[in-house]
């Protein structure tokens, strides 16, 4: 279904087995960062691990599909290594500025407002408790992503409602087809 190398990267906490990038990575056999400390983590790890993890794979034909504080990762790996992926599917950036981020990450303030060096979709919704739909539009606007608002969606994880989320590959399979 899938032509380009897909790389998943969850956010804080991980993604449990329900959420949504789990069952991708299950049914298609994507490729998942495994970063070493989900809880606490530290920015300069999580932009490194990253790195060590696209350097493996052709970037010209790598999709990075990431959630929430690994869209902040994603800004912040783009400003340092500037590596020309296929694209980035975005989906509910964190707002690491906003009160409502809870405390315990390392790193990611303030959040990159630079153009990423590759296609992007930004996938937001209007109600997320992480990130205001201004604020993500913001983001969006910066990075140079397409913004998709999906509505009434929280934070479009497994507590909103969102397990297999059939309208998110549609979102990929129009970077894929790039």
């Amino acid at each position: 279904m899938f032509k380009s190398t897909i790389l998943i990267h969850p956010g804080l906490g991980n993604s449990g087995p329900h959420h949504w990038q789990s069952l991708w990575e299950k049914r298609f056999n994507f490729l998942r960062v495994e970063q070493r400390d989900w809880e606490t983590p530290i920015r300069t790890d999580w932009t490194a691990t990253l790195q060590s993890y696209v350097e493996q794979y052709d970037p010209q034909n790598l999709i990075l599909v990431v959630h929430s504080l690994a869209c902040i990762t994603t800004a912040y790996w783009a400003q340092q290594y500037n590596v020309k992926i296929k694209g980035a599917l975005l989906v509910a950036p964190s707002d690491t500025e906003a009160d409502t981020y809870p405390p315990g990450t390392t790193g990611f303030k303030p959040v990159p407002l630079l153009k990423l060096p590759f296609p992007s979709i930004l996938v937001a919704s209007t109600n997320d408790y992480y990130v205001t739909l201004d604020r993500a539009t913001q983001f969006a606007e910066a990075w140079g992503s397409e913004l998709i608002n999906v509505g009434d969606a929280g934070h479009i994880n497994v507590a909103s409602g969102y397990g297999e989320w059939d309208k998110g590959l549609e979102f990929l399979q129009q970077l894929d087809d790039r």
